[in-house]
């Protein structure tokens, strides 16, 4: 039931929009709509009943699973219709019944996903969001309307995240977590209400941080959380730090332009 024609591989049950371009190498299984301004780069896979709409732009090498809904209108009563946009990377990974909508004219327009994501069953990314590179989102973790999620980041399953906030890079949430302010980077937060619980001490470890910079995020975080010291003192004491541990900038980065304040 397979069509090749130009290095595609397009099953003939599937449903393409004649505006939407697809290059070499694209594979679209049965049943799939892709609607028009919708662009796939190549080696994409598209499962079966997958429904993309546009405008999109999606890049190389990305795998989309069955039943994912791909650049559909946001979930925002103030949205009218406006040609707003979702963009995708390269090599990320958006598994079954994923959620991903376009931006909004209140925002940028535009909803951005990084590279080599995972996006695992029924997670949901709202309009407006910004994905870094290397982000896991585990099974149905939900992002509300203009949030930030830096590189490396874990959601761990069914985490929920407040419209505005931002999480920083290499930090990680329990599974449960319902984070309604901005989480620092390299920190972990879980429980009910969720509070931040030390430095992620294990994915920091697996990505090649040495035990001498880990203890350093780890003096950080006490600086931050136990030292009682005010958020603007305890960043300078951080920015000082920095100047020996240039991986803490990005932490003091984070605290200089927080915008709705740290998870306590």
């Amino acid at each position: 039931m397979y069509c090749q024609g130009d290095r595609q591989l397009i099953d003939s049950r599937a449903v393409i929009d004649p505006q939407a371009e697809l290059d070499e190498g694209v594979t679209v299984g049965p049943f799939s709509i892709i609607g028009a301004d919708v662009s796939i780069g190549a080696g994409t896979v598209i499962g079966p009943h997958v429904v993309v709409n546009g405008p999109a732009r999606i890049g190389r090498d990305n795998r989309i699973y069955q039943f994912a809904s791909v650049g559909e209108d946001p979930q925002d009563k103030k949205y009218a219709g406006e040609p707003t946009s979702l963009e995708i990377g390269d090599r990320n990974v958006i598994r079954e019944f994923a959620t991903l909508h376009r931006g909004t004219v209140q925002d940028q327009g535009v909803t951005r996903i990084g590279n080599d994501n995972l996006m695992m069953a029924y997670i949901h990314v709202a309009h407006d969001c910004v994905l870094g590179d290397h982000v896991i989102m585990a099974n149905a973790a939900s992002l509300g309307g203009h949030v930030i999620i830096d590189d490396h980041a874990i959601l761990g399953g069914f985490t929920k995240v407040h419209q505005f906030c931002r999480i920083g890079a290499h930090s990680f949430s329990g599974m449960g977590s319902a984070i309604n302010m901005d989480l620092p980077p390299y920190m972990m937060a879980a429980g009910q209400p969720t509070k931040p619980h030390g430095i992620n001490r294990e994915g920091l470890s697996r990505r090649g941080f040495s035990k001498d910079v880990i203890q350093q995020i780890k003096r950080a975080y006490k600086i931050i959380y136990h030292s009682g010291q005010r958020l603007d003192a305890a960043r300078e004491e951080i920015e000082s730090l920095a100047t020996e541990t240039p991986e803490l900038k990005i932490l003091v980065d984070f605290l200089s332009h927080s915008g709705r304040g740290i998870l306590r």
